[in-house]
C-alpha cells in the first residue's frame, strides 16, 4: 500500500454515524483515487434515479495518488457527486492546500451521505472525526467562514478549511466548495449538494505522513522537474501588450505541429491564466456576447483594458496551490474598488474575465475584480454565473425580460453595474436571482417565451470560455460525461502533451494541416481518446491541469506514479486505467438515465448559425460525426454512447462495479 492510505471516512449526516471504510489495494490499481476513487465508490453507492439534492445523493471529498508523496504539481482535490445541474455524473477541481490535509488525516476520501438536520462541520484529525454545530457560521460568506473555524479550531497548526458560501446555502445549481479564501471547486453544482445537506464545511487537522515506494527516486526526479521549471523563464521585455498580436499570428497559421509544453508553464509563471484575455480575442477563442459575436463586437478599444499586464498592476504576491513550482496564482490589492468593500481577492482567472468580459461586452476591469471577490466568498461558478448572466441581457435586449421582471434593473450589454445588481440578487435569490441562480438552462425553462432560444449550455452545465470553432477537439470533449467543460483537453494540448512518445496507440504529431482537425476521422477521436485518460489518470493522481500540458517530456505521470506505487506499469497499462474511469462515469450516466446525445454541444458553440465576423467567421464544426467517431473507438455504442459488453468485459468492470 504506497501512495494510497487504503481507506476512505464515510460520514451519515441523517445519523451521524462516522466510520472508516477500508478499500481494496484492487481499487485503487484500477481506478488509482481521486476522481476514479471517487466514480467507483459513486457508481456502487448512489442508488439509480436518486435525488441530487436528496439524502441518497453522496459527496465525495477525494484526493489523488501522487498528494502528499513529494511529487511536484500533485496538490489538487476533487469533488464528486451526482449533479444537481445535469442529473448525471457531476465533479469539480481545485487547488489550493486542502488535498494533502485529506491524506495527512489518514484517509484517501471523505464521502458524506444524508441530510443533517440543523448546519454542521466535520472536524478530523489524526485521532478521528466528529459533526460539530454550524449555526454561528451559516450565513456567513466562504472566506468569513474559513477564517473562523480556522480560528476556532487551531491548534499547534492552523487546519485546512474547505466550505460554502451564500450560494451552496441557497443550494445554487451553480455554485462550489471554497479553500484558501477563493480557490473554488466550482463545477458541476458540488456546491448545492453540500448545503443540501447542511453541511457549512470541513476543517482538516491531520499529521499523517503517505509512505511511497520510492522515496530517494521520487526526490531526485521531483528535483529535475523544479528546476526545468524554474529555469525556464520568459524574456523581461516579454509584456501582455504582445498577446494580441500572437492570437493574430495563430489565426492565420496554415499548419500547426507538436510543441514544447514548457512555453505554457513560463507564460503562467509570468501572468497566470489571464494572458488569453487579449490573445483570444484575436484568435477567436474568446466567446463574446453570449457567444453571438466577436471581435467585430469587443473592439481593441475595449479589449486591451483587459490587457495582464492591467491584471498584474494589482498583484501584491504570488499564489501557489500545495506542492506547486509554477504559481500561476496572485493575490490582488482591491481596497480602492467600489468602495474599498474588499481589501484583497486572488487574481482572476482568465474564464472569470471572460465570463464577465467579452462574453457581456464588459471592458471595466475593476468591476470584473470585485465580481471576482464577490463570487468567490459566495461560493458561485464565475464560468456559470458570466453565462446566465450574458442569457439574461440578451432576453433583456429582446423583450422576453423587462425592468418589472428584473426588479429595476435595465440590463444591458457591458453595463458593470447591472451585471453587479443582477449577481446579487442571484446569490441571495431574490426576485429574478431566483431563476437565475440555478444556470442557464433552469432559467431558460423558468422564463419561456422562447427564452430558449438564446440558452448556451452543453447538457445543463454553461460551457467553459474557450470556443470549439478554433480547437475542434475541444468540441469533443464537451461531449464528457461532465459536459461543457474545457479542462479536459484541445488539440492544442495534445500537442504539447507527447504521449504518443510513451503511449503505443497515441497518434504522433509533426506538422500537420490545421483543415486536418475539422474533418471528423479515426485519428482525431483517439487525439480526443488519449487526451481524455491521461487527464483523468491526472485527476486520478491529484495533478494539475497545467503541469500535463508541460508534455511528458517535463511532467511524466507515468514515472511518477511507478515512483509512488511500485506497480511498475507501463504508459499503456496506465491508460487503460484512463480509460476505466471514463467508461465509469459514463455509465454512472447510464444508470441515472442520462441520454448522452443530450450531452453534445449544439448551436452557437459549434456555428449553428456561424459566426458573422471574427477569426472564426463561418466555421461550423461537424460535431455529431466526431462524436460518433470517438464512442465508436472508445468502444462504445455510436449512436447511443453506451460502453459495449465487449469494452466492460475489457477493462473488467463487470467484477469492479454491480
Amino acid at each position: 500500500m504506497k501512495g494510497y492510505m487504503g481507506r476512505v471516512l464515510r460520514v451519515d449526516l441523517t445519523t451521524g454515524d462516522i466510520r472508516h471504510e477500508d478499500i481494496s489495494d484492487e481499487v485503487y490499481e484500477s481506478f488509482l483515487s481521486g476522481v476514479g476513487l471517487g466514480a467507483y465508490y459513486l457508481f456502487n453507492h448512489i442508488p439509480a434515479g436518486a435525488d441530487p439534492l436528496g439524502p441518497e445523493n453522496i459527496l465525495g471529498i477525494v484526493s489523488g495518488v501522487l498528494t502528499n508523496t513529494g511529487s511536484l504539481v500533485t496538490g489538487r482535490w476533487m469533488a464528486v457527486c451526482k449533479s444537481p445541474l445535469t442529473g448525471g455524473w457531476g465533479d469539480a477541481n481545485c487547488g489550493g492546500t486542502l488535498a494533502p490535509a485529506i491524506k495527512q488525516c489518514g484517509v484517501d476520501a471523505i464521502f458524506f451521505s444524508g441530510i443533517s438536520e440543523k448546519p454542521v462541520y466535520l472536524y478530523m484529525d489524526s485521532e478521528g472525526a466528529e459533526l460539530r454545530d454550524a449555526a454561528h457560521v451559516w450565513g456567513k460568506d466562504a472566506v468569513e467562514a474559513e477564517e473562523l473555524l480556522e480560528e476556532e479550531c487551531k491548534t499547534n497548526k492552523k487546519p485546512k478549511v474547505a466550505v460554502i458560501g451564500q450560494a451552496g446555502e441557497n443550494k445554487s445549481l451553480i455554485s462550489g466548495i471554497v479553500n484558501d479564501a477563493g480557490r473554488i471547486s466550482a463545477r458541476s453544482g458540488v456546491g448545492a449538494v453540500m448545503g443540501s445537506k447542511n453541511l457549512k464545511a470541513i476543517v482538516l487537522q491531520g499529521s499523517g505522513r503517505t509512505e511511497i515506494a520510492d522515496g530517494e527516486g521520487m526526490k531526485a526526479y521531483s528535483k529535475e522537474v523544479g528546476t526545468k521549471i524554474k529555469n525556464a523563464n520568459l524574456p523581461k521585455f516579454f509584456k501582455g501588450w504582445l498577446f494580441p498580436y500572437m492570437g493574430t499570428l495563430m489565426s492565420k497559421q496554415k499548419k500547426v505541429s507538436a510543441m514544447d509544453g514548457m512555453l505554457a508553464a513560463m507564460i503562467n509563471k509570468k501572468f497566470g491564466t489571464c494572458v488569453v484575455n487579449t490573445l483570444g480575442m484575436t484568435n477567436g477563442d474568446c466567446p463574446v456576447k453570449n457567444w453571438g459575436g466577436s471581435v467585430v463586437d469587443f473592439k481593441k478599444k475595449k479589449y486591451k483594458k483587459l490587457n495582464p499586464d492591467n491584471v498584474l498592476a494589482r498583484e501584491t504576491k504570488k499564489y501557489s496551490c500545495s506542492s506547486c513550482v509554477i504559481g500561476c496564482g496572485g493575490i490582488c490589492d482591491i481596497s480602492d474598488v467600489r468602495g474599498g468593500k474588499y481589501k484583497h481577492t486572488h487574481k482572476p482567472e482568465y474564464e472569470t474575465c471572460s465570463s464577465f468580459g467579452c462574453l457581456s461586452l464588459n471592458d471595466d476591469l475593476d468591476a470584473i475584480f470585485y465580481i471576482n471577490e464577490m463570487l468567490n466568498r459566495a461560493g458561485m461558478d464565475t464560468i456559470s454565473a458570466g453565462n446566465t448572466v450574458a442569457f439574461a441581457i440578451e432576453c433583456f435586449e429582446n423583450g422576453i425580460l423587462t425592468e418589472a421582471d428584473t426588479g429595476g434593473i435595465r440590463l444591458k450589454w457591458g453595463d458593470a453595474d447591472a451585471i453587479i445588481a443582477l449577481l446579487e440578487k442571484m446569490i441571495n435569490r431574490e426576485g429574478i436571482g431566483d431563476f437565475l441562480a440555478d444556470g442557464v438552462k433552469v432559467a431558460s425553462e423558468r422564463i419561456g417565451k422562447n427564452a430558449g432560444q438564446f440558452a448556451v449550455h452543453v447538457g445543463g452545465q454553461e460551457p467553459g470560455m474557450h470556443d470549439p470553432k478554433m480547437d475542434p477537439l475541444l468540441g469533443i470533449h464537451f461531449s464528457d460525461p461532465t459536459p461543457g467543460r474545457h479542462t479536459i483537453g484541445g488539440a492544442v494540448y495534445y500537442n504539447a502533451m507527447h504521449l504518443w512518445k510513451e503511449v503505443s496507440w497515441a497518434p504522433a504529431v509533426t506538422k500537420y494541416p490545421k483543415s486536418e482537425e475539422y474533418i471528423p476521422s479515426d485519428k482525431e477521436a483517439l487525439k480526443s481518446i488519449a487526451t481524455t485518460a491521461y487527464k483523468l489518470l491526472t485527476d486520478g493522481s491529484g495533478g494539475c491541469f497545467f503541469a500535463m500540458i508541460l508534455g511528458v517530456d517535463h511532467w511524466n505521470l507515468f514515472k511518477m506514479l511507478n515512483l509512488a506505487t511500485g506497480w511498475n506499469l507501463s504508459a499503456d497499462d496506465y491508460m487503460k486505467i484512463g480509460k476505466r474511469i471514463q467508461t465509469v462515469r459514463q455509465l454512472f450516466n447510464m444508470k441515472h438515465g442520462v441520454e448522452s446525445r443530450d450531452y453534445i454541444p449544439r448551436g452557437r458553440v459549434i456555428g449553428d448559425p456561424p459566426l458573422s465576423g471574427g477569426a472564426l467567421k463561418g466555421i461550423s464544426l461537424d460535431i455529431e460525426e466526431m462524436v460518433r467517431l470517438t464512442w465508436k473507438n472508445f468502444g462504445w455504442d455510436e449512436k447511443t454512447g453506451v460502453p459495449k459488453d465487449e469494452v466492460i468485459r475489457e477493462l473488467n468492470l463487470n467484477e469492479l462495479v454491480k
